[in-house]
Parts: structure tokens; sequence; C-alpha cells
């Protein structure tokens, strides 16, 4: 019974990545079917850089979430770990976002060429947060900044308040 949470986590991890790579083989078929073989008057090389564009933004989270999935195990062949939680948010939640986004952006560029201003999300989303880390950053000198009269009134009866000692009333029967 030792180690079933972790044998249980690199058994999710296993049908989680075959699930992905399911999608981008999926994504990669239809695109070259459809694109390429049925739309083949209107293929250029211009399609042909976006093939290779998509490939590599499917490769790169790909292979790190392949990583991060990938149990560990002793000399002896004894599981330690079961891997990364692939149901996490963070870079994990973020790299999963890539491959959907790429696989949106490569189905619908077969209907429009517009639809790859669609990737400008990712890098728009990175500054997003990237601003909002940086405002927290440069908020912190400025916590003595100018108060009101009514909030200072305030904050000086609440410390008056704790200052003196607050006495507890109970009622006796």
């Amino acid at each position: 019974m030792a180690n079933q949470g972790a044998k249980k986590r690199k058994e999710e991890n296993a049908k989680h990545m075959a699930k992905l790579r399911r999608i981008i083989i999926a994504s990669n078929a239809v695109y070259f079917v459809v694109r390429m073989l049925i739309f083949y008057s209107s293929f250029t090389w211009k399609h042909w850089i976006g093939l290779v564009i998509t490939s590599l933004a499917y490769a790169f989270p790909y292979k790190q979430l392949d990583q991060m999935a990938k149990p560990s195990v002793t000399d002896d062949g004894e599981l330690i770990d079961g891997g990364f939680d692939m149901t996490t948010g963070g870079i994990c939640g973020y790299l999963h976002d890539v491959i959907y986004i790429t696989c949106f952006v490569q189905l619908a560029s077969i209907i429009s060429g517009k639809f790859w201003y669609t990737y400008l999300v990712i890098p728009a989303f990175g500054v997003y947060k990237a601003s909002g880390l940086i405002r927290g950053f440069m908020s912190q000198g400025s916590e003595g900044g100018v108060e009101d009269e009514k909030s200072r009134k305030k904050r000086e009866k609440m410390e008056r308040k704790a200052s003196r000692g607050q006495v507890v009333k109970t009622r006796t029967r």
C-alpha cells in the first residue's frame, strides 16, 4: 500500500500526456489534410512557416510538461514520486494554455489567416502578469501616503481603544 498516491499520480500523468499528444496529433493531421490536400491551390510558403511555428509552439510546452510529469524512481526502480500534479495552476496551467491556444490558432487559420493574431494573447497576458508584479514592488514605498481626515480620526480612535484595553462586560444572573 506504500506509495499508492505516487502510483496513482504516475498513471494520471501518463493518461494526461497521452491525451495532450492525441490533441496535438489530431490538430496537425486536420491542418495537413484540410489545408494542404483540400485547399492545396491556396497553399503558399507562409503556410509552411505557420506549420513550423505551430509545431514549435506545441513542442516546447509539451516537452516541459513531459519533464514535469516524469516520476522519480530510485536506482533499484522503486517509485519515489509520481511526478508533478498536472491539474495545478501556475506554470503548468500556462503551458497547457499555450498548447490549447496553438491548437485553436492552427485549426482556425484554415478558415482565415487573421486568426494568427490570436497568438498575441500569450505575450499580452505575460505583460499583464509582469506589470502586476512590477506594480507590487513599486507600491511598497508609498505606504505613507496622504490620509484623509475621516480615516485618520477612525485610526486614532481604534488606537486609543487598543491602548486602554477593553473591559469585557459579562451579564450576571
